[in-house]
């Protein structure tokens, strides 16, 4: 692994890469504040479903070199190795893709990706849009013990879902036969890598010590730089053997996802991860096509061998197969013939025609408005000054405890947790003092707080907490009446409860699987059944402190572990309860 770049800033790096996008395809344009690649507009072109995909930077050419006629009509891409912010996602669903026919959102299962997603669909379907979306695991080096409820990773099977899905917006198909042919995809494809070494991010000053050996390869290797599933020291035909093994292997119950037979008609795909020269990855297809065929009578009636999905510059490569399937549209067209329709997208194998460059011009979306739905009142009043108060309580004893939450988060995960709730605290302390005014509807109050969190908190715990206040808003709303009323602690706990559902649509977590939730739902449950505030803040408590010593089933422990984990607590559940404990003190 080298940690030596051309590009250092990793910033600059993510910027300029995407602005080249738009150099080599005159069809597409970005919005550098949003980091978003997305077609212009074209007369020529009819109105069609828009299909939109991202996730984090460093798997070039997915996601924003896939935009262009026939596959994306946009891209949102986060900084390397991170999703997206919900608001990057909202923003290019709102404004700079055509949402006239509806929208389906393609998105890996990576936690971060479909919190954020996720919220950003539901802002667009508040905001009145057509809008579905489509979560892909094809990854068979997670099984099903060690996924749990996160299940499979995303990993290059993605692409094959967004080439069929895009061609079929292409077409003309509607919104619901475009997501449930995407979809019927997703369910049939399977994928696995494997890699000869860990990768190094621009920018960051570490540098991997516990590297594979010379003789090593990691198979089941993610796309983020996580670690696989085992390590072998085999040649190529032992490992390309074990790889098509964990795919297809029908006695493996863990791993058998997918079962394909000598009579299917399959679609192969032989990505590089990055790092390994068209020399080599042409031997490697050729080894993963014979042995499909020697050792399971599969002989894929389309091969695919390039660069779609990387790992930076990793020193490996995927495997991907696509069991084809009647589609069932009334168009007669099938899974093959979409995935051959022709492409405008430099990610993709197709060349940008002629008429393309001639028709190169400066048009972009024009700008909407697509703020206005949080301002709507909902006839629920209360004491703006007292939550001012408790909420500032609150936020300064978060703030305070940033340093533990950070030292758990440390252990258990990847340290960013305090961080990221003290941004969010700080946000919103900055908001109270640059704003000394405040809407004594409970609503409109929280709206305010909720733009500031979705522009303060990125991450898994930034998305878990706007979709939660989103929801929580909206769960007000849903109780409003024709005149003004109290907003009684009953209605928030109603509120609350809807809330918690709502939440629970994005994320499988539930109390025991050591989440914030731990502290989440004893709070809403214990508020709900007493209407005592202290008593539901110190059940909070109660939940968190119960992390301790509690396996995870959720969250990047499943997949990387840790050590001394059984001697602390969650930090998102630690840093939830110290906020809610505040909250309750302040309203004494």
């Amino acid at each position: 692994m080298s940690a030596k770049h051309f590009i250092n800033d990793p910033t600059h790096l993510v910027l300029t890469a995407l602005r080249s996008i738009t150099l080599t395809n005159p069809a597409t344009a970005l919005d550098q504040d949003n980091k978003i690649v997305y077609r212009r507009p074209d007369s020529s072109y009819s109105s069609q479903v828009s299909i939109i995909s991202g996730g984090g930077s460093g798997h070039e050419p997915s996601f924003a070199a896939f935009v262009g006629r026939g596959l994306l009509s946009g891209a949102v891409a986060g900084t390397i190795f991170a999703s997206p912010s919900a608001e990057q996602i909202r923003r290019c669903i709102l404004e700079r893709v055509d949402p006239e026919k509806g929208v389906l959102v393609v998105v890996m299962n990576y936690t971060g990706d479909v919190l954020n997603f996720g919220m950003a669909v539901e802002k667009a379907k508040a905001n009145g849009l057509d809008v579905e979306m489509v979560v892909v695991g094809d990854d068979a080096g997670v099984g099903r013990e060690q996924g749990g409820k996160v299940g499979r990773r995303g990993i290059a099977g993605t692409v094959l879902v967004q080439k069929i899905a895009g061609a079929l917006a292409a077409s003309g198909a509607s919104l619901k036969e475009v997501h449930n042919v995407a979809q019927l995809t997703a369910d049939n494809v399977v994928s696995i890598g494997s890699s000869l070494s860990h990768v190094h991010v621009p920018g960051r000053s570490d540098v991997e010590t516990s590297d594979l050996a010379a003789n090593e390869v990691e198979i089941g290797m993610g796309i983020h730089n996580e670690p696989g599933s085992e390590r072998s020291t085999g040649d190529l035909s032992a490992i390309v053997k074990q790889m098509l093994a964990h795919m297809l292997d029908p006695d493996d119950k863990d791993r058998a996802f997918l079962s394909v037979s000598k009579s299917d008609e399959t679609v192969l795909l032989v990505n590089n991860l990055g790092g390994v020269s068209v020399l080599e990855m042409g031997g490697i297809t050729s080894e993963v096509v014979d042995q499909l065929l020697s050792n399971y009578g599969i002989e894929p009636v389309r091969i695919l061998s390039g660069t779609y999905m990387t790992s930076l510059n990793g020193l490996g490569f995927s495997i991907s197969l696509l069991k084809l399937t009647d589609l069932g549209l009334s168009s007669g067209k099938s899974m093959l013939e979409l995935l051959d329709a022709p492409a405008e997208a430099t990610g993709w194998s197709a060349a940008i025609n002629t008429k393309t460059w001639q028709n190169k011009g400066d048009v972009t979306q024009e700008q909407k408005e697509s703020d206005g739905v949080e301002a709507k009142a909902s006839n629920l009043t209360f004491d703006p000054a007292l939550a001012r108060s408790a909420l500032t309580n609150a936020l300064n004893r978060l703030i305070s405890a940033e340093s533990d939450i950070t030292n758990y988060d440390t252990i258990v995960g990847d340290g960013d947790c305090g961080t990221g709730l003290r941004r969010g605290a700080e946000s919103i302390l900055s908001l109270f003092k640059e704003s000394s005014s405040s809407s004594g509807d409970a609503a409109v109050f929280l709206d305010s707080i909720i733009s500031v969190v979705e522009k303060s908190m990125d991450g898994t715990s930034g998305a878990l907490y706007a979709i939660f206040l989103n929801a929580l808003a909206h769960g007000l709303r849903s109780q409003s009446g024709a005149q003004p009323e109290p907003a009684t602690v009953k209605v928030w706990a109603n509120a609350l409860e809807s809330a918690t559902n709502s939440l629970s649509k994005y994320t499988p977590a539930k109390r025991g699987d050591r989440t914030v939730v731990d502290a989440l739902s004893p709070f809403v449950d214990t508020l709900s059944k007493t209407g005592s505030v202290k008593g539901a803040a110190e059940a909070a408590g109660a939940g968190a402190r119960s992390t301790k010593g509690m396996k995870a089933s959720l969250g990047r422990t499943v997949y990387v572990g840790g050590e001394g984990w059984q001697s602390v607590p969650d930090p998102g559940a630690h840093g939830l309860a110290v906020f809610l404990i505040g909250l309750s003190d302040g309203l004494q």
